[in-house]
């Protein structure tokens, strides 16, 4: 049960956990502030880039209908069950996760962080908010049935976990500049 409901919501995250990362690999391109400034400081930063957006929404949302066509072989291999992805419901997650990172860009610099500077909390967490806030507007109904109370409570543990792992893993592998 344990296996099943980490697994879940492992897999109903994808879709969210993946954007992030497409994006620094598509990196570059025009920043979405246009290098304009708030008082002192960028509005974003030139971390937030159209292309990396696009590439990162794209990337998770083809990720979503890849989960559902692997998911009857990967439940016969595994014997679990595995939830399926509504289009809304994988938009959500999938371009709800680029812009909660955005937001959390937006109020790193207007507390005085520099691109890359470490904000504990909302690093972890920053695209998970804007992925499941998104994916329930967009369908509630298929979030509901899918983000259970237990698959949210895995979710805000394993988000961090996994966070940490991969940003220390891009750093080693010199795709990431800080190790956060």
């Amino acid at each position: 049960m344990v296996i099943e409901l980490v697994v879940g919501a492992f897999w109903a995250m994808l879709p969210a956990y993946v954007p992030n990362n497409a994006a620094v690999l598509a990196g570059g391109g025009a920043p979405i502030d246009g290098g304009r400034t708030w008082g002192s400081s960028r509005v974003l930063g030139d971390g937030k880039t159209w292309r990396g957006t696009l590439v990162g929404t794209l990337v998770g949302f083809a990720l979503a209908f890849v989960c559902n066509a692997v998911a009857g072989s990967v439940e016969a291999a595994l014997g679990i069950g595995l939830p399926r992805f509504s289009v809304l419901g994988a938009f959500g997650l999938a371009f709800g996760a680029m812009l909660g990172d955005i937001g959390a860009s937006f109020l790193k610099r207007r507390t005085g962080r520099e691109r890359g500077a470490a904000f504990p909390g909302l690093d972890q967490l920053d695209f998970v908010v804007g992925a499941l806030a998104l994916a329930a507007l967009l369908d509630f109904a298929w979030f509901r049935g899918t983000f259970t109370l237990p698959v949210l409570g895995v979710v805000l543990v394993l988000t961090p976990i996994l966070h940490v792992g991969t940003n220390i893993a891009a750093y080693y592998l010199g795709l990431k500049n800080e190790p956060w």
